[in-house]
Parts: C-alpha cells; sequence; structure tokens
C-alpha cells in the first residue's frame, strides 16, 4: 500500500516531521483540500440556501458512507454532530430518572470520564466502573458484570484510548445485556476507520459515537452517533435541527415532535465542512480500492516492523508495552514508563510527533506510513 503521495500537502507543510499519531489527529488526504473549498464555495453562492444542499445532498451521503463502513441497515440512524461529547449529553437527557445507575470502565477517554465523575458529584449518577487490568481477563470480568444487569446506561470503548486494548467480539458481549431497556453506548473513537467494524446484528441495540479526527482522517466537525429506533427517543436536550425538514410548517403540537430517525439528536447550526471532507476522503477510499481491513492490516505490519526495531535496539527497554505483545489491539502502541511525557517532548525537539496520556507513550500508525518512516523514528529513538 504506498498511499503516501495522496498526503502530500498535509506531509510537505513540514517535510523533516515525522508524525505518529494516526491515533490523534491523523493527517488530511489531498482530496479534503478541494472538499473545503467546496463547502466555501458553496456558502458563498448559496447563503441561506446551502442548509438545503447540506440537508438534501451531503448528510444523506455521509450517512451511506458511515452505513456502508459498519455495516448498518439503515443510513438515517446516524445524526451528526460537531463532537462526540454533544452527543452523549443529548443521549443523556433522555434519561428521567435520578440517580442514573451506570456501567462503565476506569479506561474510558476524559470525555466520558470526566462527565461521569461529575454527575456522580451532583447526584445524578451511581457509576460502577470495571478495572481493564488484567488485560487479559478484561473482556470476561466485564462480561460477567454485564450479565448480572441492574444498570440504565451501558458506556465503554471498542478500543481503548490508554492502552489500545481492543474488544473482539461486541455481539457476544450485548447478547450479556439482561434488560431490554439499558441503553448501551459504544464509544467508537479508536476503532471507526481503523479495525474492521459489522455492527449489522447489534444495530437495533446499541448506540455508536466515532468521528473523522482519527482514522477517519477528515478532521475536526464530523462526529456521529448510530441512534437505534426505540431507544432514547425524547431528547430533552434538542436543537431546531432535529425538525428542520418541519420548519416551512406552522403547527401546534401537544408536546414536542421528534424523528423517529438520527435525526431526533441533532442539535442547532454548525460548521457543515467537515462533512465535505469526509465524503471526499471516503469516495478516494473508494476510488483507490482500500479498505478499512487493509487500514488495519497496514498499521499491524508497521507496528510489528517497529517493535523488531525497538527489540533489536534495546530502544525504550525500561517500558512496559500495553496490553503484552499477542493482545488484540488497535493501530497504536503504548509504552508506559515514569518518563513518557520527558521522552514525548524530547520527541517533538527531534520533530517526532507522538502523544503522552499520563505514564504512557502513544504511537500511531496509518497508511501515510512506510517502512523508511519506521526506520527513521527508530534512529531517532536511539538519541533519547
Amino acid at each position: 500500500m504506498n498511499l503516501k503521495p495522496h498526503f502530500s500537502r498535509f506531509l510537505s507543510a513540514a517535510p523533516e516531521r515525522l508524525l505518529f499519531t494516526a491515533h490523534s489527529h491523523h493527517p488530511w488526504p489531498n482530496v479534503s483540500y478541494d472538499a473545503q473549498q467546496q463547502a466555501w464555495d458553496d456558502a458563498a453562492k448559496l447563503a441561506d440556501l446551502k442548509w438545503d444542499r447540506v440537508f438534501g445532498e451531503i448528510i444523506p451521503k455521509a450517512q451511506a458512507q458511515v452505513a456502508r463502513v459498519l455495516k448498518l441497515p439503515d443510513p438515517k440512524t446516524i445524526c451528526f454532530a460537531p463532537s462526540v461529547h454533544e452527543l452523549l449529553m443529548r443521549l443523556l437527557s433522555t434519561f428521567e430518572q435520578k440517580p442514573l445507575r451506570v456501567l462503565t470502565t476506569d479506561g474510558e477517554f476524559h470525555s466520558f470520564s470526566r462527565q461521569s465523575r461529575r454527575l456522580e458529584e451532583s447526584g445524578a449518577a451511581q457509576v460502577t466502573r470495571v478495572g481493564i487490568e488484567p488485560y487479559e481477563s478484561f473482556e470476561s470480568r466485564f462480561a460477567e458484570t454485564i450479565a448480572r444487569g441492574g444498570y440504565d446506561f451501558l458506556y465503554f470503548s471498542q478500543v481503548f484510548y490508554n492502552s489500545g486494548l481492543r474488544l473482539q467480539n461486541l455481539d457476544a458481549l450485548i447478547a450479556r445485556v439482561p434488560e431490554a431497556k439499558t441503553v448501551v453506548f459504544i464509544d467508537g473513537y479508536h476503532g471507526y476507520m481503523a479495525v474492521p467494524t459489522d455492527l449489522s446484528k447489534i444495530a437495533a441495540r446499541v448506540f455508536y459515537a466515532a468521528g473523522g479526527y482519527k482514522y477517519a482522517m477528515c478532521g475536526e466537525g464530523a462526529c456521529f452517533l448510530h441512534c437505534p429506533p426505540g431507544y432514547a427517543e425524547r431528547p430533552a436536550n434538542t436543537g431546531w435541527f432535529s425538525m428542520f425538514r418541519g420548519l416551512t410548517k406552522s403547527q401546534v403540537f401537544a408536546q414536542t415532535p421528534y424523528p423517529d430517525d438520527g435525526q431526533r439528536f441533532m442539535g442547532g447550526t454548525y460548521d457543515p465542512t467537515g462533512l465535505y471532507r469526509l465524503n471526499a476522503v471516503m469516495d478516494w477510499m473508494q476510488r483507490e480500492g482500500f479498505s478499512v481491513q487493509q487500514i488495519h492490516q497496514h498499521a499491524s505490519e508497521m507496528q510489528a516492523l517497529f517493535f523488531d526495531l525497538v527489540t533489536r535496539h534495546g530502544l525504550l527497554k525500561d517500558a512496559e508495552l500495553i496490553p503484552p505483545q499477542g493482545t488484540a489491539r488497535g493501530n497504536f502502541l503504548i509504552f508506559r514508563h515514569r518518563a513518557a511525557a520527558q521522552w514525548r517532548q524530547r520527541l517533538l525537539e527531534l520533530n517526532v510527533v507522538t502523544d503522552c496520556r499520563d505514564d504512557r507513550l502513544r504511537i500511531g500508525f496509518g497508511v501515510y506510513h512506510e517502512p523508511a518512516d519506521i526506520e527513521a523514528l527508530a534512529q531517532r529513538l536511539t538519541e533519547l
């Protein structure tokens, strides 16, 4: 897979820089540049009428693109927003019972971990967190806790941001949920477009959220939520976009109306440029004929090459690879060490972009990497 030339605009902006944050701010392919301009041109030509195009063409196409990747039966269950957190808060607003009984893990991203702790402080939620470690037993331990029931809201990641641990059988995990009323939310941000994901068997049961910032390669403002019918039908946190199709009709309702598809989770006016980029990137992938499976395979090959070089040359030898070799993981590697933050800073000085979460150095691999990039990274690591 030689896709590096398709990222030339982004990569040539800093030719000596090594970008190993595909798991975070993924470089954008060249096609996204033209899409960005198209969004501007549409605003100039159409002014307010651009929203007719956004709702009539851009959003339906983006819905179809996401549904195709995730094997969802109905693209209309997809709702878009500037951030996953906005969608999460809208979903949480559908719960009327207090306190909300929540089951989650201790490895969730700040967007949920911070919010859930604040809900606990206010008395709005009682939260049970299952420990991610030990990694080898997590999936079975979590499944057992799920099976005991008694929760209103179940929230967990497909790939965990602070370890890279990847859940291998979402279908089996969801089958353990004993109560039909429990709302299930899967944070797919590190899984979407990084690892093959088939939601066809659980599409009617789970909410699934992700966005364009990471492996979807299209940047900010293109986050989405798959919203199964029959769950969370009336968000209290609601915006006028949720009834965009009916704005021209003057009607009086006994109660606030909602559409029955994903649009019920729409908020208010936002910048649609990210959806232009999303569509352009997805079209480009189809033209080039590469799949999510190939993305994951390529990233895994780059990981293996890097780990071989690290082992052979004794690099990062004092750090702990988590989860251990042989464990299912996403498209990034994590090395745990008390000096991780200093290492990240030193790598920045060497023009290598990685990132750090507490005592964990994260190194991400993408389709824009070639073996020469991995060798260059290993060479610069010798200077730590």
